[in-house]
């Protein structure tokens, strides 16, 4: 595994950046691809540690150890077939995972991982600029049909293998692109359009059948799902997003998270967006209620649009630095994260709860009152907060946006399906994602809850393992989430 002597011999690097200021002038992607013999020393970095704790930090279980021994090797075209022995869209992963997998790398006890996440992303850009990454269909059909509603990376993902294990397949979605949360949920500078897009093409030339502008539930009767298709496949996702219902809350400049980056999405593929309709942080003060990735990728979008100040709050107390010791090891420790966004410019304000929003006379926002939690102590987190009397601040907001985070799916297509769900609002499933209805399966955050693209990726893997089986009895599809021992970072109490 890599280098016997190699975490001895060479410091951590990640793949090279623009700079903030460079970044911020664009809405593209702005990290590089290590260069070929930094990727090899950063591969040489892998200990020969018996125990790889970082492929059951990953969902997936990635064989993170083979590849970066394989990259060491100079060895790129096999590195590439064992990245994809577990990954459909390494790609993906590479650009918007945070790494579980560095948290439980055996060096990150005490010293700075490997830099897995980057060694990632340079396999499979090479991958590609090879030549190497070619459409794979099937060489039989077993005439089987199976319905993908959604076409996420939980959907994209069981799509490829249920398509490979020789079943029809036809992925429906309702909006007028794919990609789903890859497509209109991440940043262009986080993830650029045109990889999903080639990724899908892919999907394509494979023999997988795409359904856009199709809001099955209402312009596909769910009827015709049973009635047409020999298995069904939820992967809806948790599209309602949480609100802040205060005083003021009417008032115009105040937008959901969601409705906000799916709009720049769409001006960055091409759409034109009237004047009237554009939400733009440009020339104003922003403030952006949620601590999370959502909140983030809006605090990067608001920086490029040009706002004159931005503020987040976050309702959690403020982490500590990190140490040198990661006490919480192999989990990922409760340390302040700092993102690229928030090296652009960001005022972050912890323990700050929303009390009301306060607007002029025309109706438009201006300003929001705000009062600290009085958290002490982190033990006391479990108990309910309350407000220190007479310490509010008022902040000024030209625009409010609110990434609290997303409750459950869109019920009319379940209720339609007779599909049970659990008393938070998510689909109920049991152990292989059979749903209540017979033939009726679900797969990533409509069952989970908002989280991952990489867990989204490991649950569309798995619930295409068990909708083979349930169509022919048996299955040699792979499952990482019964395969391997996985550590759910999702269920773990983080700040």
């Amino acid at each position: 595994m890599g280098k016997p002597t190699g975490f001895l011999e060479f410091e951590r690097k990640t793949a090279p950046k623009q700079s903030a200021d460079e970044r911020k002038k664009h809405f593209g992607e702005f990290e590089y691809t290590l260069p070929v013999q930094q990727a090899q020393e950063q591969g040489a970095r892998c200990m020969d540690c018996g125990t790889p704790f970082c492929t059951s930090g990953c969902p997936l279980g990635n064989l993170i150890p083979t590849w970066n021994d394989l990259v060491y090797k100079n060895d790129w075209r096999e590195a590439i077939d064992q990245l994809h022995a577990t990954n459909n869209f390494p790609e993906f992963t590479g650009r918007t995972c945070p790494a579980p997998c560095e948290s439980s790398c055996v060096l990150a006890i005490n010293a700075p991982a490997v830099t897995i996440k980057s060694i990632e992303n340079a396999i499979v850009d090479r991958g590609f600029a090879e030549g190497w990454i070619q459409p794979e269909p099937p060489t039989f059909r077993t005439g089987k049909r199976v319905a993908i509603v959604g076409s996420g990376p939980a959907g994209l993902a069981a799509a490829q293998q249920l398509n490979r294990a020789g079943h029809s397949v036809t992925v429906f979605e309702k909006s007028d692109r794919l990609g789903g949360l890859l497509l209109y949920g991440i940043p262009n500078f986080k993830l650029a359009k045109s990889v999903v897009e080639r990724r899908i093409e892919q999907l394509r030339a494979e023999g997988i059948k795409f359904q856009t502008n199709t809001d099955v539930g209402t312009k596909f009767p769910a009827w015709r799902l049973q009635r047409e298709f020999d298995a069904v496949v939820l992967a809806i996702g948790s599209s309602v997003e949480r609100d802040v219902p205060l005083e003021g809350r009417e008032l115009e400049g105040i937008s959901p998270a969601m409705e906000y980056l799916t709009q720049q999405n769409r001006v960055d593929c091409g759409e034109a967006i009237s004047p009237e309709d554009r939400i733009t942080a440009e020339g104003k003060n922003v403030v952006v209620i949620g601590g999370g990735d959502t909140g983030a990728d809006c605090i990067g979008t608001a920086n490029r649009q040009g706002a004159k100040s931005v503020t987040q709050f976050d309702i959690h107390l403020r982490p500590p630095e990190a140490g040198e010791i990661n006490v919480m090891w192999p989990h990922v420790p409760a340390v302040l994260m700092e993102t690229t966004s928030h090296e652009e410019g960001c005022e972050r304000m912890f323990t700050m709860v929303t009390q009301r929003f306060v607007g002029d006379a025309k109706g438009n926002v201006v300003a929001i009152e705000a009062a600290r939690l009085n958290r002490k102590a982190r033990a006391e987190e479990r108990a309910a907060p309350h407000l220190i009397k007479g310490d509010k601040v008022l902040i000024p907001a030209d625009l409010v946006l609110i990434a609290v985070g997303f409750s459950y799916p869109e019920y009319q297509l379940l209720r339609q399906l007779e599909v049970e769900t659990t008393k938070t609002g998510k689909v109920a499933v049991r152990t292989g994602g059979f749903t209540s209805q017979p033939g009726i399966f679900a797969a990533g955050d409509c069952t989970r809850g908002a989280s991952l693209v990489v867990w989204a990726i490991a649950e569309g893997r798995s619930i295409a393992r068990s909708v083979d089986e349930y169509l022919m009895g048996e299955s040699v599809l792979p499952d990482p989430l019964r395969d391997t021992v996985v550590i759910d970072h999702d269920a773990i109490l983080t700040v």
